[in-house]
C-alpha cells in the first residue's frame, strides 16, 4: 500500500494542476460577487468534499449511476436560474435604493457615529448568507459531475484504492484556491462598480448553460474548458 504522504502529495499536485480554468472556479467567482465569499467557499467545499468521498468509494461506477444527460440538463437549468436570481437581486436593489432616496430625508437626527436607529440592511444577514452557502452547494453538487477534478479523483482511486489521503490532498488544494478566487472577485466587486461584476457573473452562468446545450444540439463545446 502506498505511503500516506505519497498519496496526499500526488492528490494535491494533480488537483492543483486541474483547477485552473475549471468551471467550478468560475461559479465560485460569480457567486462571490453576490454573497459572502466565505459562505460560498463553505458551500462549494461541502459539495467538493462530498463528491470526493463518493468518487473514491465508487470509482468509475459513479459515471453510470445517473444518466449524464440528466445531470447536464439540471446543471444548465441551475446556471440559468442563478443568472436570473442575480439579475433579480440587482433590479430589486436598484428599486429599493430609489425608494429610499425618495422617501428618506437627508438627515434624520442620528447620533454622532451615524447610527439612526434604522434597521441594518440584510445583505450580510444570516439568512442572506445561508442562501450563498446553499446556492454554492447546490450548483457545485451538480456542476462538478464529469469535470477534470472529478476525473482526477477517479483515476487516483483506481490507482490507490479508497485511500483517505486522496481526500485530504485534494481538499488541501481545492479550498485555498477556491478561497483565493472568491476573495479576489468579492473584493473586486466592492472596490469597483459592483453592477458590472454582477452582470459579468450573469454572462458566465449563461455561457456555461449555453455550452452544455451546444454539446447536445451541435455536438461540440463552445468553451475551451
Amino acid at each position: 500500500m502506498a505511503g500516506w504522504m505519497e498519496v496526499v502529495t500526488t492528490a494535491f499536485l494533480l488537483q492543483l494542476l486541474a483547477l485552473p480554468g475549471e468551471k467550478g472556479q468560475f461559479v465560485i467567482a460569480g457567486l462571490s460577487t453576490r454573497y459572502n465569499p466565505y459562505w460560498v467557499v463553505a458551500g462549494a467545499a461541502t459539495a467538493f468534499g462530498g463528491w470526493t468521498v463518493v468518487e473514491i468509494l465508487l470509482g468509475e461506477a459513479l459515471k453510470n449511476a445517473l444518466p449524464e444527460a440528466y445531470l447536464d440538463a439540471i446543471t444548465a437549468g441551475l446556471f440559468v436560474a442563478f443568472a436570473g436570481l442575480i439579475l433579480y437581486s440587482l433590479h430589486r436593489g436598484n428599486d429599493g435604493a430609489d425608494t429610499t432616496n425618495r422617501g428618506r430625508p437627508r438627515s434624520n437626527g442620528g447620533d454622532a457615529e451615524g447610527h439612526d436607529g434604522a434597521e441594518a440592511p440584510d445583505d450580510e444577514g444570516v439568512f442572506e448568507q445561508a442562501g450563498g452557502y446553499l446556492t454554492a452547494f447546490s450548483v457545485m453538487g451538480v456542476a462538478e459531475f464529469g469535470d477534470k477534478t472529478q476525473l482526477v479523483t477517479i483515476s487516483l482511486a483506481v490507482q490507490y484504492g479508497a485511500h483517505p489521503g486522496i481526500w485530504v490532498g485534494e481538499m488541501l488544494a481545492i479550498i485555498p484556491v477556491s478561497l483565493l478566487t472568491a476573495l479576489v472577485f468579492h473584493r473586486g466587486s466592492r472596490r469597483f462598480d459592483s453592477g458590472w461584476f454582477h452582470y459579468a457573473a450573469v454572462v458566465v452562468f449563461l455561457l456555461f448553460a449555453a455550452d452544455i446545450v451546444s454539446g447536445y444540439v451541435f455536438g461540440f463545446s463552445v468553451l475551451p474548458i
